[in-house]
């Protein structure tokens, strides 16, 4: 008999998971996708067993308990538990399927019997595949067993006329069809009639196929020949069934043949599953691993690119510094400048993306972000758009980045101007909300809790499945040509997942588009946000810095440019190379150390520790092209330790400097004698 067949498609997804689990003692499953609750909620007994060794489990999951009456341990402890507990009268035909399946590397089918702990014969139906290594040899069993007593039962009790199995007919958690040799329903139960929407008189007589989506009508057309033909007992397919008002629905189908007492087919049995709520984990998964891909990807590449944009960024503006207005080369220098500078907006873009930016967190009310960008909103969507807000009192405070969550509000507004080119409304709301088990169990990665909703809704063109799966992808856009990066969306995506929260997109084609951004609500009281300081002097300097960075042209600009400003520097390629310069007894002060965040052999943080032991007056700042959760962790930099992100220009890296250096007043550290 078959199972719940895990889809060729999923089985891969099927595998990782299951390998999380194996090794969970190891590895903790990480708590926003929770693999092991995802595999151990279907209601099967799902295991992995290995080929070398034949018998020898490795994963069983706790259904198996309710199933047999053993526990997971027992199971795992004893190899053969499993040939022990096969029926006698169906072993000897099991094995064999089994040892084909092995042989051929086709999936193992099959319905049979298990001898539970307590003396109960337990039907099962249990399919499986061969999953090979690497080198393609087989190397584990991974599958699924249902109990299929009751529903075994009551189907074949429909036609003997016993009520109390009608009853389990009737109840059963799962659509059962009977269906005639021509192809029409004969029978259905009201688990299947809830899923379609129809009652049990408009089914009856229809052709089973008139159900099926038309791009599905075939999926199994083969299976079902093979079925009829007696090459074999049953198959499974997954299948979009159109209900009644004409929405889908994806069921997991498993068709097996009902012989009359000459041998002859006489119906089919469908038990159809209703897994929409699987499959839309299943995309959230995919999708979910292919922007995590995506963001290494491009937070390596904006990495990279920040330490060649600081010197290209830098040197040009120096440059500049030293020509005439009327010089033949200002032009092409300043062209350079520019160039930079927008190849900068774009590697930011990307680190925003993979959420490998530095965030200055502040804890915020969004009502007031959202009313201090009004003005600007309106003027952006232009008199043609009406726009509305809805916000809420007494508003929960989130913790972000002002300036990220402003930029996450203007790229959403600016999106929805350009899906109304005819003009329409544009809403913002706020809301404080509480997300709940069941909402947390169909939307991956969140966690029950309250949140403060910020929604962006337009009734504009709205989009098709098709452009709304690939949104927040990378350089993908639908407007014209030089008219996008792309960047946008993916841009909203990095700092929303950055900040803690999640984003959902709701949209049809001609209904309009809604965003909406969950923001963990915390308790922490509000931040003061200071005024931006726009004035363009170099502030200047006499005291004495130590700059360390391995990269060598980053290191020349930045001393380039302090010196220039008046300071005395010194310099190091790493972390040993400056505990040497600091041990040289000439020198007796330093005021400020500037260090990279990540450097071979000795990182910024223990250099900074070291240096501190000898200067504990002294001033720190931190640089890095990115600094992701991984880094942060490892280099334990806490919030509010000063902190530039490369690529910085001339007038960022004067203003820190003498930002850091004038937050209070230093006395000069000395080594002792």
């Amino acid at each position: 008999m078959t199972v719940r067949h895990v889809h060729h498609h999923r089985n891969r997804h099927l595998n990782k998971i299951l390998e999380k689990a194996d090794k969970r003692e190891e590895e903790p499953i990480r708590p926003e996708i929770n693999y092991q609750a995802l595999v151990e909620q279907i209601p099967a007994v799902t295991y992995i067993t290995a080929l070398e060794g034949f018998g020898n489990p490795r994963y069983i999951s706790p259904q198996i308990e309710t199933l047999l009456g053993f526990s997971s341990a027992e199971w795992l402890a004893k190899v053969d538990l499993w040939v022990q507990r096969l029926h006698p009268d169906d072993r000897q035909r099991v094995l064999s399927a089994l040892y084909s399946s092995f042989e051929n590397q086709k999936p193992f089918r099959s319905e049979y019997r298990l001898l539970a702990r307590d003396g109960r014969v337990v039907w099962v139906r249990d399919e499986a595949v061969v999953v090979c290594d690497e080198a393609g040899k087989p190397s584990f069993l991974q599958g699924v067993m249902f109990d299929v007593s009751d529903l075994l039962r009551a189907v074949e009790s429909l036609h003997q006329g016993e009520e109390k199995f009608r009853t389990l007919f009737e109840r059963a958690a799962v659509g059962i069809a009977l269906v005639d040799i021509e192809g029409r329903l004969t029978e259905c139960n009201p688990e299947l009639q809830e899923m379609l929407g129809y009652r049990k008189e408009e089914l009856l007589s229809r052709f089973f196929s008139e159900l099926i989506h038309m791009e599905d009508e075939t999926v199994d057309l083969d299976l079902h020949k093979k079925l009829l033909s007696g090459k074999q007992d049953h198959y499974q397919v997954e299948k979009r069934y159109i209900r009644k008002e004409g929405g889908v629905v994806w069921g997991r189908e498993n068709v097996s043949l009902v012989r009359d007492a000459g041998g002859n087919p006489q119906y089919t049995i469908h038990m159809v599953e209703d897994i929409n709520e699987w499959k839309q984990l299943e995309a959230q998964f995919l999708q979910s691993q292919k922007m995590e891909t995506v963001g290494r990807l491009a937070g390596g590449i904006a990495h990279d690119f920040n330490n060649l944009l600081t010197v290209l960024k830098g040197y040009s503006q120096l440059s500049l510094l030293g020509l005439k207005d009327d010089d033949p080369l200002k032009g092409n220098l300043t062209e350079i400048k520019n160039a930079t500078e927008r190849a900068a907006q774009l590697t930011s873009q990307l680190l925003a993306f993979s959420r490998r930016q530095v965030l200055d967190m502040k804890v915020l009310d969004l009502n007031t972000v959202v009313r201090g960008l009004e003005k600007m909103l309106r003027r952006i969507i232009g008199e043609d758009i009406e726009l509305i807000t809805h916000l809420a009192e007494d508003l929960g405070r989130v913790k972000t980045d002002p300036s990220q969550i402003e930029q996450v509000l203007l790229n959403l507004v600016v999106n929805a101007k350009d899906a109304m080119p005819k003009g329409g409304k544009l809403i913002l709301e706020t809301n404080n909300v509480e997300l709940d088990e069941n909402y947390a169990s169909t939307h991956i990665s969140t966690a029950p809790g309250c949140y403060v909703l910020l929604s962006v809704s337009d009734t504009g063109c709205g989009m098709s499945p098709e452009i709304k799966e690939r949104i927040f992808d990378p350089f993908f856009t639908t407007k014209e040509k030089n008219k996008g990066t792309g960047l946008g969306l993916s841009t909203v995506y990095g700092i929303v997942k950055q900040s803690g929260g999640n984003i959902w997109v709701y949209s049809e084609p001609g209904q309009g588009t809604t965003f909406k951004i969950y923001l963990p609500q915390v308790e922490e009281e509000l931040d003061a946000l200071a005024p931006g300081d726009e004035t363009a002097d170099l502030p200047r300097g006499t005291e004495t810095i130590l700059f360390v960075e391995d990269d060598p042209s980053v290191r020349g600009l930045g001393s380039r440019i302090l010196r220039q400003q008046g300071y005395i520097i010194l310099d190091a390629a790493n972390g040993d190379e400056a505990m040497n310069v600091v041990s040289d007894r000439v020198i007796k002060s330093i005021h400020l150390l500037i260090t990279d965040v990540v450097m071979p052999q000795m990182g910024g943080k223990e250099l900074a520790e070291k240096f501190k032991a000898l200067y504990p007056d002294a001033r720190v700042l931190f640089i890095s092209g990115y600094t992701d959760e991984a880094i942060l962790h490892q280099a334990s930099l806490s919030r509010g330790e000063p902190f530039l992100l490369k690529p910085f220009s001339i007038l960022t890296l004067a203003k820190k400097v003498r930002e850091v250096l004038d937050q209070r007043s230093v006395v000069s550290g000395s080594i002792s004698a």
